[in-house]
C-alpha cells in the first residue's frame, strides 16, 4: 500500500484515507492506481465488514492532479492508461461487496466527487462542497458526472451543473440527490465510522446481497460512462483544454496576495 492512500482498522470497519493533503488530495498517477486496486484488497479482508472513504486535511480531493493531465499532451499512452484504469475504478466500486460510507470534509472535485458518489452512503460536511468542472476545462465529464449525476437527481438540474461546473455547497448537494445528508465538521468522521459500524453490525448477506440489488441501477450505465470515457478521450486531444490547464497551472504557480 502507497502512502498516497492509507487504510486504517478499525474493529470490522476499514478506514480508508486519501493522502495528498499538500496537494488537496489531487489524483495523480500514484493515487490512480491505488484507487483502482485498493477495493479488491479490502474485498479479500476477510475480518473487513464496512468501509469509511475520505480525505486528509481540508479537502476529500480536487480532482485530477493537473501536472499529470498536462503530461497527457505528449504521453497518449499515459493518458489512454489513465482513461482505462479510471473505469477499472468505477467497475471495481460499483461491484465491491462491503458497504462504504464516504465522509466528504471538504470539496469534492472531478474524479474526486465522481468516487465519492459511488459510495452507498455520503456524509458530507456543512463546509464542503461538490462540482465536476471538466467542461470548463475543455473536457467531456466521463468519469462518472454524465453517466451516473442523471441517476441521482433532476436531469435538467444535472445538465446545469455539469455543463457549468459550477460549485455545488453542501445543503444543495443533498437536495439535489448527490449527497446523503450534511453533518457539522467536527463530527464528520465519529458519525462516518458510527454509521459503518451499524452496518458492519448487520448480518453480511443481508447487506451486501441487498447493495449488489441496489447497484444494479447504476450498473445499467455502464455503457454510457464507457461512451462518456470515449469523448472525454477525444477532448483531451483539442487545443482549448490543453490551453485551459495550462492556464490553471499559471494560475497555481501564482504567489497570492499577502
Amino acid at each position: 500500500m502507497s502512502d498516497v492512500l492509507t487504510v486504517e482498522v478499525d474493529g470490522p470497519v476499514r478506514v480508508v484515507v486519501l493522502n495528498r493533503p499538500e496537494a488537496l488530495n489531487a489524483i495523480d498517477r500514484e493515487l490512480h492506481r491505488e484507487l483502482a486496486q485498493v477495493w479488491r484488497r479490502l474485498a479479500a479482508d476477510r475480518e473487513a465488514r464496512a468501509v469509511v472513504l475520505t480525505g486528509a486535511g481540508r479537502a476529500f480531493s480536487a480532482g485530477g492532479d493537473l501536472d499529470w493531465i498536462a503530461s497527457f499532451a505528449q504521453d497518449h499512452v499515459a493518458r489512454d492508461d489513465s482513461l482505462r484504469e479510471t473505469g477499472e475504478i468505477v467497475d471495481e466500486m460499483l461491484r465491491f461487496p462491503l458497504p462504504v460510507v464516504a465522509a466528504v470534509n471538504g470539496p469534492a472535485v472531478g474524479l474526486g466527487c465522481s468516487v465519492a458518489l459511488l459510495c452507498d452512503v455520503v456524509l458530507i460536511s456543512e463546509t464542503a462542497s461538490m462540482a465536476d468542472p471538466h467542461v470548463p476545462v475543455g473536457l467531456v465529464p466521463g468519469d462518472g458526472g454524465a453517466a451516473f449525476w442523471p441517476l441521482l437527481t433532476p436531469l435538467m438540474r444535472s445538465r446545469e451543473y455539469l455543463l457549468t461546473g459550477e460549485r455545488i455547497p453542501a445543503a444543495t448537494a443533498v437536495e439535489l440527490g448527490l449527497a446523503t445528508r450534511t453533518v457539522p465538521p467536527g463530527e464528520l468522521m465519529a458519525e462516518a465510522r458510527r454509521v459503518a459500524a451499524r452496518m458492519a453490525a448487520a448480518p453480511a448477506h443481508a447487506v451486501q446481497g441487498a447493495k449488489q440489488v441496489l447497484n444494479m441501477h447504476l450498473m445499467g450505465a455502464l455503457p454510457v460512462l464507457h461512451a462518456g470515457i470515449a469523448a472525454e478521450r477525444a477532448t483531451m486531444q483539442t487545443a482549448d483544454h490543453q490551453d485551459r490547464v495550462q492556464e490553471l497551472r499559471r494560475r497555481a504557480t501564482e504567489p497570492r496576495p499577502s
